[in-house]
């Protein structure tokens, strides 16, 4: 079969450690705790035009526009051309002006399409028609790939009076217009300061203006050396390094890579499947010799088959979500290494499937089966098998039904039926597909309280058992034996939460409320509260419910003297305490809601320790879990690197040597919520090179686009003059659009040759299939391994 273009690059990973390579790459597009930057010292002495010059050659390296547009063609062009086309007063068809953009699919950037409009026609009479010959020249001048071709178009677009001069007015233009494009919050003062380091960098006469001379001169310089991290491998450099892969490269094979990520989970589940199927089995064929299957035949075998799961599974299904005990075992690394713990939710629901299924075959088989066969079954053979077992009264179907046993059945089943329902993924977040009057009854609290019928439906499976059709044997009625200890186990974990968490009032240290309605709370660390980074901990507000607790992770690492959560109102109850927050903060009242603190809880990003090296990718919000990890990585290598007389310590390394994280977000006010968090780390950690961290702002056009190419240019220049990001306004950069995830694990691969990388995201499931996809085929392709963890709560 034939390789495609990444499976070839994938393969083409060089032999020599390319650490140099890697971070001179990605030094620029992103935030290393490394030592102070020389650019930028040398950019605050610099004041001669060619070291300045130098200064931003390094500086913008990777900046350019390599498509002014990508991803349309002249054929797509042309069709929407004639869509919106109209008959004017000449001999061909023609779109207004105002068009231009939705014709070249700038149709969400219409403001930026006229300027660019405008550009291309030179500034003169450019609000005119636009005919289909006059589109094809446009269009093909956007798509010069020549550097000049760009250059013009670019210098065009700040060149507001096209007299071939840019003043500093219109670059200040320029950058609001982009920043509004890009949906980037830039005040006019900003805009200013930025114009006035541009025209500082290339207005070396203070003459008030730039030509495009100078600006061409900055580009042209910088290109050349442009190496973005998310660059593709030319087939060149693919030849060369696959010629070191087929020489000293020793993967695992795909096989290996699917062993040694789901052994655990394959082996728990065959032994619950064959559970399942030998209880089945050895049911089926016990009353495959009783005397009621005359009467009802293997109807009555399944049933009672389907039965003897149902009650292993209305055991095991408690079992994952005895929290303490799942956190208690799994700090034991002999069982942690053989029981997957991480997967506690899925299994959960991998079971509750197993009960769906018992409940269709145990209760339909009597319903649609055995129920007719015993009402109309021959009076002979029911006098002469079963008949003492009713009374001597061969009964009715509804006589049936009206039985204790079956009453009880039905019962059960509405019950469980409405706890399922709604514990489904669409009920459960109140899915936009949901009409609006079951979108009003529905969401996370109807989920919780919901399952708390099956305190009802474990009753009712008692009584159920006791009064059963076909024997009075005691030895038989065996459910209560398969459920007591894990009721027991469960019951008393919620005793224990309901006790422990009276002691666990907190008192708030700081509430602080964020764009996007995310609340952070500090919160004293009660006495006694001990958690590893990458667990989490519940929260109760009494003033909302008294009942409902809620998962938030922590994201206060464990050397902290406090505890703090970021929680954004996705839901109900989260609604609600962000406006009990919202209005204790308003009004400056010192009267904080009372919280009530449960945990803390393990979870997946609690592994991080396992593991040679860490990736860490969160979206949005989904950051959280691994801001407690970042902390505790640091703090290691600080303890590691000296005692308290500042001398080295001897002690061994207790986590990951190296952690790197990738946050994805939509919005630049999403950096408002760890602004504080990066400033510290970058503060306190500027001699260890220990954590890179990655910011991706979605909303922004990818690099290389011309609606986002002077927000490129600025950012490097801002960057490398003030050490502050113009985006995110920490020391991290930020990058633009989605990140290349193929070539960010190429990479990491390349540095990290032969290292476990534990591999942990969080955020939706459609990224998560395919980071654990691009895990499974580097590992099956280099020498490095990646493993994938999701977290669940």
């Amino acid at each position: 079969m034939e390789q495609t273009a990444q499976e070839r690059s994938l393969l083409a990973l060089p032999k020599s450690s390319s650490s140099s390579s890697f971070s001179s790459s990605s030094s620029l597009s992103s935030w290393a705790v490394d030592s102070s930057s020389p650019i930028r010292n040398e950019f605050k002495v610099s004041h001669g035009a060619e070291r300045s010059h130098l200064v931003a050659n390094e500086a913008i390296q990777g900046v350019g526009f390599t498509n002014l547009l990508s991803g349309m063609e002249w054929k797509d062009v042309e069709k929407r051309f004639d869509q919106l086309a109209s008959t004017g007063n000449g001999p061909e068809p023609v779109v207004k002006w105002s068009e231009f953009g939705r014709c070249i699919g700038m149709q969400q950037s219409l403001e930026f399409a006229n300027e660019l409009l405008r550009a291309l026609r030179g500034g003169k009479e450019w609000k005119t028609d636009i005919t289909k010959s006059d589109m094809y020249t446009f269009w093909f001048r956007i798509k010069d790939d020549s550097f000049d071709s760009k250059m013009r178009i670019f210098f065009d677009l700040c060149n507001k009076n096209m007299d071939g001069r840019i003043t500093m007015t219109d670059i200040k233009q320029t950058i609001l217009l982009s920043a509004s494009t890009n949906t980037l919050s830039v005040t006019h003062e900003e805009a200013e300061d930025y114009a006035a380091l541009i025209m500082e960098l290339l207005d070396n006469k203070n003459r008030g203006y730039i030509e495009i001379i100078q600006l061409e001169s900055l580009f042209k310089t910088s290109l050349p050396k442009a190496s973005s991290p998310f660059k593709q491998s030319s087939a060149a450099d693919v030849l060369h390094r696959n010629e070191f892969y087929e020489e000293e490269q020793e993967p695992m094979s795909r096989a290996e890579v699917l062993f040694r990520s789901y052994w655990r989970r394959t082996w728990i589940v065959l032994v619950w499947l064959l559970a399942c199927f030998g209880l089945f089995a050895w049911k089926f064929v016990q009353y495959r010799h009783r005397s009621a299957f005359e009467v009802m035949g293997y109807c009555l075998s399944t049933a009672k088959g389907a039965a003897e799961t149902l009650k292993l599974n209305m055991a095991l299904i408690l079992l994952p979500v005895c929290r303490n005990t799942v956190t208690w075992l799994r700090k034991d690394r002999r069982i942690n290494s053989v029981i997957p713990f991480n997967d506690n939710i899925n299994f959960h629901k991998l079971i509750a499937g197993g009960i769906v299924v018992g409940v269709i075959l145990h209760g339909g088989t009597h319903l649609a089966c055995d129920f007719p066969r015993i009402s109309g079954s021959d009076r002979s053979i029911f006098w002469q098998t079963i008949a003492v077992r009713f009374g001597y009264h061969q009964p009715t179907y509804v006589e049936i039904l009206a039985t204790t046993e079956g009453a009880t059945g039905i019962a059960m089943v509405v019950l469980m039926a409405i706890a399922f329902i709604l514990a489904t993924r669409w009920p459960r977040r109140q899915s936009p597909v949901l009409p609006v009057s079951l979108r009003r009854v529905t969401g996370y609290n109807t989920f919780w309280y919901s399952h708390h019928l099956f305190i009802l439906v474990y009753a009712l499976l008692i009584i159920h058992s006791i009064f059963l059709f076909l024997t009075d044997k005691v030895i038989e009625k065996t459910t209560w034996m398969y459920i007591a200890f894990p009721v027991l186990l469960y019951a008393g974990e919620r005793i224990f939460r309901a006790v422990r968490s009276g002691f666990y009032e907190v008192d708030i240290l700081k509430a602080s409320l964020y764009a996007g309605k995310v609340l952070f709370l500090k919160m004293q660390k009660p006495e006694g509260f001990r958690h590893k980074s990458g667990m989490y901990a519940f929260l109760q507000c009494a003033q909302i419910s008294p009942f409902e607790w809620h998962p938030f992770s922590l994201t206060s690492g464990p050397q902290d003297d406090h505890l703090s959560v970021h929680i954004r109102t996705l839901g109900d109850w989260s609604y609600q305490i962000y406006a009990l927050f919202q209005e204790a903060v308003i009004s400056g009242s010192h009267g904080c809601p009372k919280l009530y603190i449960d945990g803390p809880y393990g979870a997946a990003a609690q592994d991080h320790v396992k593991y040679d090296i860490v990736v860490l990718i969160g979206l949005g919000i989904g950051a959280t879990p691994f801001i407690s990890i970042l902390k505790d990585v640091v703090n290691d290598v600080e303890t590691e690197q000296s005692d308290h007389s500042g001398h080295r310590a001897c002690s061994l390394k207790r986590g990951p040597a190296r952690a790197y994280l990738y946050w994805i977000t939509r919005e630049q006010s999403s950096f408002d919520w760890f602004r504080d968090f990066m400033k510290e780390l970058s503060n306190s950690t500027s001699k260890h090179s220990t954590v890179e961290m990655h910011n991706f702002l979605t909303s922004v056009y990818q690099e290389g686009d011309v609606r986002s190419a002077f927000l490129s240019l600025i950012q490097a220049l801002h960057h490398a003059k003030n050490g502050i990001d113009i985006v995110s306004r920490t020391p991290i950069r930020t990058h633009f659009a989605r990140p290349n995830w193929f070539n960010i694990f190429s990479k990491l691969a390349r540095r990290h040759r032969g290292a476990k990388i534990g591999v942990f995201y969080c955020g939706p499931s459609n990224l998560a299939r395919e980071l654990k996809k691009l895990c499974t085929k580097f590992s099956s392709k280099t020498t490095t391994r990646f493993v994938f963890h999701k977290e669940n709560y």
